[in-house]
C-alpha cells in the first residue's frame, strides 16, 4: 500500500490532514488541556473515534452478510488520558443499537466482530478498551 494521507502544519498547534485517495480533509487541533484550542478532533480524539468506526464497521460487514437491521446504531466514545507520561488509558465504545429484537446468538455473533477490529488489535495492550451494548429494551 502507498501513501495514504498527507498532514500539513497549519501553525497554532492545528494540523491539515488530507486522504489522498478520496481527497476528504480533516483538521486537528491540540486540545486544550495541552495547549491548544480544543476546536476540532485532537490526534488522541481520531484514535478512539478511529476505533469505534472501526469496530462499527467491522459489524456492518457482518451486517451486511445478516441482514441484521443496524443501520441507525449510534456510538458514544469516551476517551480518558493518562497523565505521566501523556497518553490514551482508555477508551470506552457504547454502542447503542436501533429499535428492534436482536436474537441472542446475533448479539453474541456482533459482540465477537467487535473483536477482530483491526483497530482494536492495533492499540496497546495498555490502553484499556470498553466496549458497552446497549440493545433495544434493555437497560
Amino acid at each position: 500500500m502507498g501513501v495514504v494521507s498527507k498532514v500539513t502544519y497549519r501553525g497554532n498547534l492545528r494540523t491539515e490532514c488530507v486522504h489522498l485517495q478520496s481527497g476528504d480533509t480533516i483538521l486537528t487541533d491540540a486540545p486544550v488541556d495541552n495547549c491548544g484550542k480544543g476546536e476540532a478532533f485532537s490526534p488522541t480524539d481520531l484514535v478512539a473515534t478511529a476505533l469505534a468506526s472501526c469496530a462499527m464497521t467491522i459489524i456492518g460487514i457482518l451486517d451486511s452478510r445478516l441482514n441484521l437491521g443496524l443501520e441507525g446504531t449510534e456510538i458514544e466514545v469516551t476517551k480518558k488520558m493518562n497523565a505521566a507520561p501523556r497518553r490514551i488509558g482508555e477508551i470506552d465504545v457504547v454502542f447503542k443499537f436501533p429499535q428492534k429484537e436482536y436474537s441472542q446468538a446475533d448479539k453474541l455473533r456482533i459482540q465477537r466482530a467487535v473483536d477482530t477490529c483491526p483497530v482494536h488489535l492495533s492499540l496497546h495492550p495498555d490502553v484499556h478498551q470498553c466496549f458497552t451494548f446497549i440493545w433495544p429494551n434493555e437497560k
